[in-house]
C-alpha cells in the first residue's frame, strides 16, 4: 500500500507529539533538581539560537502570543536565565541573551535528554537506525514547509 499525504500526517502528527512527551517526560523524572517549565526552556532554546532577539520575534517564533512570551521573559529574567537590554533602534523594545546560568542549564538538560534517547536508540536494530537514518532529511523538509 502507498503512503498518502493524509495517512503520514494523521500518523506523523500523533507518533511525533507522544514521542516528544515522552522523551520530555523521562528526561524530567531522573533529574536531580527541578526543570524549568517547558514554555520557559523553549523560551530560552530560542535565545540561544538567536542571542539579542526580542521578544515579539520569540513569539513568532514559538507561534505564541507576544503577551505569553513577556510573562514567560518576566519570569525567566526574574530567575537569573534572560538578559535584558534596550534595543538601539526601539526604545519600547529590549533584546533578549542568556546567562551563564541559561546556558549551562540548558547544556545539561540537552545532555542529558540526548543520553536518554541514544540508550533507546541502542536498543534499535540496524535497519531501524537506516530507517530513522534515511527519514531525518524528509522531517526537516517538512519542518521547513510547516514555518520551523
Amino acid at each position: 500500500m502507498s503512503a498518502t499525504p493524509g495517512t503520514v500526517a494523521d500518523e506523523l502528527s500523533t507518533l511525533l507529539g507522544r514521542l516528544h512527551r515522552t522523551l520530555r517526560r523521562a528526561a524530567r523524572s531522573d533529574l536531580p533538581d527541578e526543570p524549568l517549565p517547558a514554555a520557559q526552556m523553549e523560551v530560552l532554546r530560542v535565545v540561544r539560537s538567536k542571542p539579542g532577539i526580542g521578544v515579539k520575534a520569540v513569539a513568532t517564533a514559538l507561534g505564541t502570543a507576544p503577551n505569553t512570551v513577556s510573562t514567560l521573559v518576566g519570569d525567566l529574567t526574574a530567575g537569573g536565565y534572560l538578559d535584558r537590554s534596550p534595543d538601539p533602534e526601539n526604545r519600547r523594545a529590549v533584546r533578549l541573551t542568556l546567562t551563564p546560568a541559561a546556558t549551562g542549564l540548558i547544556d545539561g538538560y540537552t545532555d542529558h535528554r540526548r543520553r536518554i534517547a541514544l540508550a533507546a536508540a541502542d536498543q534499535l536494530d540496524q535497519s531501524d537506525l537506516d530507517a530513522l537514518a534515511a527519514a531525518l532529511p524528509a522531517l526537516n523538509r517538512l519542518l521547513i514547509l510547516l514555518g520551523g
